[in-house]
C-alpha cells in the first residue's frame, strides 16, 4: 500500500528573516500562513514562518537563534552551498510572471524551454536558493 500524502513543504534556513519574508511575501506574493512568536526588535522578526502562494508552500527558519550568533557578513561557504538547492514552482504563465518580477526589479532569467519540454525562468532568493517558475511548454 502506498503512503497517503497530500503535499510537501520545504524548510529553508535563512540568514535574515525580515529580508527573506519581505522577498517571499512582498515581491513574490506569498501569504503568511503561520509564524512563531515575534522575538522583538521590529517587524517580521520571528524564528520561523510558513508561507503559501497558490499550491506552493515554503517554510523559513532563521539559521541563527540569536542575532549575536549571526556572522557579519554572511558566511560565504554557507551561502554558496545554497546554490545546490532549488524550488521548482508550477506557474501556468511563465511569461507573465517574468514581466511581473522584472517590473519589480528582480533579476530573473528570460523564459526558455528546457530540453525536457518545460518553459522556465529562474532567479535566486536573498540567501542564494534557486527558484524556478515553470510549466509544460505548449506543443
Amino acid at each position: 500500500m502506498a503512503l497517503d500524502v497530500r503535499g510537501v513543504t520545504t524548510l529553508l534556513q535563512v540568514y535574515d528573516m525580515p529580508t527573506s519574508v519581505r522577498f517571499y511575501r512582498d515581491v513574490l506574493g506569498f501569504e503568511m500562513v503561520n509564524y512563531s512568536p515575534p522575538r522583538g526588535g521590529g517587524e517580521d522578526r520571528f524564528h520561523w514562518c510558513w508561507l503559501r502562494l497558490g499550491g506552493a508552500d515554503v517554510m523559513l527558519n532563521t539559521a541563527y537563534e540569536f542575532d549575536e550568533e549571526r556572522p557579519v557578513p554572511p558566511d560565504p561557504a554557507r551561502m554558496a552551498a545554497h546554490g545546490d538547492t532549488a524550488l521548482f514552482i508550477g506557474c501556468p504563465d511563465v511569461d507573465a510572471a517574468y514581466k511581473e518580477l522584472r517590473g519589480k526589479g528582480v533579476e530573473v532569467t528570460k523564459p526558455q524551454v528546457a530540453p525536457y519540454g518545460m518553459k522556465q525562468m529562474s532567479l535566486r532568493d536573498p540567501d542564494g536558493y534557486g527558484l524556478c517558475f515553470q510549466w509544460e511548454a505548449k506543443k
